[in-house]
């Protein structure tokens, strides 16, 4: 597990094709703020792919992080951050459920 601080999460990105809600890391400048989440390395050639996938330029542009495991080292990572929020939205409880089997999947607290 690892740690990104000054971070929340929060379902408040506009999606296009279902205009529901999905998550973000929203960056807050609260040194209390933290998410916790799993940390995946992405081969190279799988990159363009999952950029496509997770729509990269189309409502959520790419941000270079610093996390930390449990041990307390930081790693450099990129994380998607959304750029069309609307705090008024409401997840679909298929992706809500979606959110929290991937994290008790990867052993993150749900």
């Amino acid at each position: 597990m690892f740690t990104l601080v000054e971070h929340a999460l929060r379902f408040h990105k506009w999606s296009r094709k279902d205009k529901s809600a999905k998550c973000d890391a929203l960056f807050t400048g609260n040194p209390e703020d933290f998410v916790i989440g799993a940390l995946f390395e992405i081969p190279r050639d799988e990159k363009d792919p999952l950029d496509r996938a997770e729509g990269l330029g189309f409502g959520y542009d790419e941000k270079r992080v610093t996390v930390t495991d449990t041990l307390g080292n930081s790693l450099d990572a990129f994380t998607y951050c959304a750029t069309s929020t609307d705090p008024s939205l409401l997840p679909h409880s298929w992706y809500l459920n979606h959110v929290i089997v991937g994290a008790k999947e990867t052993g993150v607290p749900a």
